[in-house]
């Protein structure tokens, strides 16, 4: 059956659309803007109204696309900028008059983390495999999960941490400032510290924007040498000069350092590198039907 699935994220709005038959998921389109929910959500927690319809115009693109391309089934999801905003249920109004009644599902920490898990156990072929460990690093949270290929989860926890949380909060400068870096590591360690995952993992798969770049610019490990590498290289780069020189959207390369700064705690936090997958949420949706 051919799928499509919409992720309304806190930084993007991500189309993919695949043919799926049981474990088996065949990519056809992906497609993504980035519309920045998060950083747009003031202090009364509201989605301003120009955001919501940016974020609608780009949903009913992205809807026509999928069934011009035969998509059986679509499913449209919100995770963390939308679940905190006040006025979420408006978008699911607006994208329900927009696109022929297509139901804007909200989805909770837990169910967002089950769903990476899946689709990230997929992308590296975990098929019986104990000891899973996955992060699903995003701009407004972050999933850690951990449990039994392909779909058992065992712990869970999803934490109030995202590149664009933590470039909001701390990095305010372009580029940073070693102060502002130092402020960001301190933050990501007061999110982690009440965190205790199993010691039962015995592979840590990240997924999500940040790890992906990550992969660009450090191949597909990632562990407290490559994140430090990493920092030397970006020193005293804006964010247009790193979006130059490494060949990534501009909006990533503002979030970049944050996102990297979080992968290289959570690697810490559990003592072990990250590997970093080719699916999470998007994928986990479509084998799920």
């Amino acid at each position: 059956m051919r799928r499509a699935c919409i992720d309304i994220g806190s930084n993007t709005t991500r189309l993919l659309v695949a043919d799926c038959a049981g474990r088996e998921l065949v990519e056809l389109r992906q497609e993504r803007a980035f519309t920045l929910i998060g950083p747009s959500i003031g202090h009364l927690g509201a989605i301003p109204a120009a955001k919501l319809a940016e974020v609608l115009e780009a949903v009913v693109r992205q809807h026509a696309l999928a069934r011009e391309l035969g998509a059986e089934r679509i499913r449209c999801v919100a995770t963390a900028a939308v679940r905190r905003a006040s006025n979420g249920e408006v978008l699911a109004r607006l994208i329900a008059g927009g696109c022929d009644g297509l139901e804007l599902e909200i989805l909770d920490g837990t169910e967002e983390a089950r769903l990476a898990f899946i689709g990230a156990a997929w992308s590296v072929g975990a098929t019986t495999e104990m000891g899973l460990g996955v992060v699903d690093a995003g701009g407004g949270s972050s999933e850690l999960v951990v449990g039994q290929a392909p779909d058992k989860v065992e712990w869970s926890v999803s934490l109030p941490l995202g590149s664009g949380v933590i470039t909001h909060a701390h990095l305010g400068s372009d580029p940073p400032t070693d102060a502002e870096l130092g402020a960001a590591r301190e933050g990501i360690r007061e999110a982690l510290a009440g965190v205790r995952p199993p010691d039962s993992v015995q592979r840590l798969v990240a997924v999500g924007g940040s790890a992906t770049s990550v992969r660009l610019l450090a191949g597909p490990i990632v562990d407290p040498d490559a994140v430090a590498y990493l920092l030397r290289k970006f020193r005293g780069l804006t964010a247009a000069e790193l979006a130059g020189r490494y060949g990534v959207e501009l909006q990533r390369a503002r979030l970049l350092t944050a996102g990297l700064l979080i992968l290289g705690g959570i690697s810490e936090l559990f003592d072990r590198p990250l590997e970093i997958g080719r699916g999470g949420l998007r994928e986990g949706l479509l084998l799920t039907g």
